[in-house]
């Protein structure tokens, strides 16, 4: 009962902001890549249910592109998607169209496909680059193209920078059919100064809901000359 939930978060991140906030990365990307597919509710509701590289073999080409470890150096890169699958695949297993390990790792990649993120945001001429973006560039792309509402989030300025720096993007879908949905109701969530205010005082570095205003949208690190 306790792992009940009602939405699914496909959510993609922005290598060059993860490196970032990891202080640490192997390599540095230049497209969007997926973070997880995850359940709203719930966290590892299946202990006994263990990861099998095997049976997501015909899966790995694409995986070692669209869902890629940038931080980690694991010989197989698969301590990333065993985290993904042990913390939220066991929970998205509810649904039928979920209920194995390879339909969970499979479906992820469709939609992280069809949502075509990377040339959604080329097409409004939001690339990476030295220069800030407004939020409502985001906003208003995001929108327009897949009519619901995301959540996007950013990392808080550090010391001696001037704004936030955007990190991750979460497209939502509803749980039995996997159509797009908004992400957040009325009164969902924590106001975003607040959430802020939050993240502040526990760390630097945590992605937060983003605020209206300036952005940064880094290129990656081997770009920039």
């Amino acid at each position: 009962g306790n792992n009940e939930w009602k939405k699914l978060i496909l959510t993609q991140h922005w290598p060059p902001t993860v490196c970032k906030e990891a202080n640490n990365c192997q390599d540095t990307l230049d497209y969007w890549t997926i973070h997880g597919l995850w359940p709203d509710k719930g966290e590892e509701c299946n202990r006994s249910w263990h990861f099998d590289l095997n049976e997501i073999q015909d899966l790995m080409p694409d995986m070692k592109i669209y869902w890629p470890d940038v931080i980690h150096s694991s010989p197989n890169r698969s301590q990333f998607w065993k985290h993904e699958w042990d913390k939220h695949g066991t929970c998205a297993a509810q649904v039928a169209i979920l209920n194995s390990e390879r339909k969970y790792f499979g479906k992820s990649l469709d939609l992280y496909k069809q949502l075509d993120l990377n040339s959604v945001l080329l097409k409004f001429g939001i690339k990476p680059s030295i220069n800030y973006y407004q939020m409502e560039d985001f906003k208003d792309a995001l929108t327009r193209i897949y009519g619901v509402v995301p959540k996007i989030q950013c990392l808080l300025p550090e010391q001696g920078e001037e704004v936030q720096t955007i990190g991750q993007i979460e497209l939502c879908f509803t749980k039995d059919d996997l159509h797009l949905r908004n992400c957040t109701e009325p009164g969902e969530e924590l106001p975003t100064k607040q959430e802020a205010w939050l993240a502040r005082r526990t760390s630097t570095h945590r992605m937060v809901v983003c605020e209206d205003g300036p952005v940064f949208y880094p290129p990656p690190s081997k770009t920039q000359l």
